[in-house]
């Protein structure tokens, strides 16, 4: 049954993209993000769901009237050059047959993180995407939480079969980058009902985070509570809320949970984390020795190792976005990945910056917060992982520069309306309660 649903979802939305192709965009997240064809049985599983949404978004781009061009930005033109430079460091790659296998997924990702810049283009475009992440993600998040009050945190979180985010550790830190999210769509939010969900569903991402028992996660919501704590007005409330629920949420946790993340503190006692530090020496080490290009995808081999690391018989994955985009990318990939973040920042203090006493504006500001919350969870959890192709930060990063795109163009068109008719008295005291 799930088969049949998913297959007449997909395919009756052709007609959808065809006439509107930002659409497509929408359910390619969704068939990527969440992977709903993974929860089936049947012939849905491995049929190339994604594959067929690409193919019609980017015809329907083709064909439509409307405007074809990405938003001017730096952010834009970093991405592109990091694209191409994952392609030459594939062309260099120690493993040419798997390096092309990785680079083919990966750049899929990257194509429709610049189609979605391309057709994403007013606010409520943007917030259907925005809900179409939550929903992808929030899903696993909310079924996690459920899992984990119900076995009392005793087993581990899971994510779906097939995905970049498999791993207990994976998803345990794709749903701490959507807590944030949610909570810009909890701002926006008017039916109490909508709200009252949403608030619910950012604590069992939580819980369901804490229930995969990563201990990078757990690392990830702390940078991201202390963010948030300082970009907040209401630093006292927010203050009083996390440290309620942050120590509450450990304490129920088993001692079984406890001791694991007990091991950040005596790392040099752990297997898994020294194994990890080996992969960074490794990766290290062979970046130094091909400082441009790197060894290109899937170097974690015992070739490699025997020749690059400290321990060659611990082989490990990076198990860091920094290491990976090093090792297999070069200094110039690693610059180049950081770049586009620094960049991406930059444009959301700029958002937030002059938004400010626009109350037209303000839910671009709110957003460019939380996405800011988001990768500052990311860069922290990040550190631990090996997330470097993981599509949901690509997507918020597209997102951001959309968001600044329309800010740009509401700021050219001068105040907006209802500020217009305000004497200037009016409209200042309307900025002061905006801030």
């Amino acid at each position: 049954m799930r088969d049949i649903v998913i297959t007449l979802i997909v395919f009756g939305s052709i007609p959808l993209i065809l006439k509107r192709p930002y659409i497509g965009t929408l359910l390619w997240v969704w068939i990527s993000v969440m992977n709903p064809h993974r929860l089936s049985w049947g012939f849905a599983y491995s049929f190339p769901f994604a594959a067929i949404i690409a193919c019609v978004t980017l015809l329907a781009l083709v064909i439509t009237q409307d405007p074809k061009k990405l938003p001017s930005s730096g952010v834009i033109n970093v991405l592109m050059l990091f694209s191409i430079w994952i392609s030459i460091s594939t062309i260099f790659s120690f493993f040419p047959d798997a390096s092309v296998t990785m680079w083919q997924r990966v750049i899929k990702i990257l194509l429709m993180t610049f189609v979605t810049a391309m057709l994403l283009k007013t606010k409520e475009q943007v917030q259907l995407f925005i809900w179409t992440l939550v929903c992808s993600l929030g899903f696993y998040g909310v079924k996690g939480g459920i899992f984990t009050v119900a076995t009392g945190g005793s087993s581990r979180v899971w994510g779906p079969e097939g995905s970049f985010i498999e791993g207990n550790n994976e998803v345990a830190l794709a749903l701490v980058i959507i807590i944030p999210l949610m909570y810009y769509l909890y701002l926006q939010a008017k039916k109490p009902m909508v709200r009252y969900g949403l608030a619910a569903s950012m604590v069992f991402c939580f819980l369901a985070s804490l229930g995969s028992y990563s201990r990078g996660a757990l690392l990830a919501v702390l940078a991201m509570a202390i963010y948030l704590w300082m970009r907040s007005p209401k630093k006292a409330a927010l203050g009083v809320l996390l440290v309620l629920l942050i120590p509450a949420a450990i304490a129920f946790m088993p001692k079984q949970w406890t001791d694991r993340m007990d091991t950040i503190n005596t790392y040099q006692q752990d297997g898994s984390a020294m194994g990890r530090i080996n992969a960074w020496h490794m990766t290290f080490n062979l970046a130094m020795d091909r400082p441009l290009v790197g060894g290109g995808f899937q170097i974690y081999e015992k070739s490699l190792f025997e020749r690059y690391a400290p321990n060659p018989l611990d082989i490990h994955a990076a198990h860091s976005i920094y290491f990976q985009a090093l090792g297999e990318h070069g200094f110039v990939g690693l610059g180049l990945y950081l770049l586009m973040a620094l960049l991406t920042w930059r444009r959301g203090s700029w958002i937030i910056r002059n938004t400010r006493g626009r109350e037209d504006l303000k839910w671009a500001g709110d957003l460019a917060t939380m996405i800011q919350v988001s990768m500052a969870g990311f860069a922290v959890g990040g550190a631990f992982l090996s997330l470097l192709y993981f599509d949901v930060p690509y997507y918020l990063v597209a997102a951001m520069v959309v968001v600044g795109h329309i800010v740009e163009q509401a700021l050219k068109a001068g105040p907006a309306p209802a500020e217009q008719k305000l004497p200037g008295t009016a409209r200042t005291a309307l900025a002061g309660n905006a801030v």
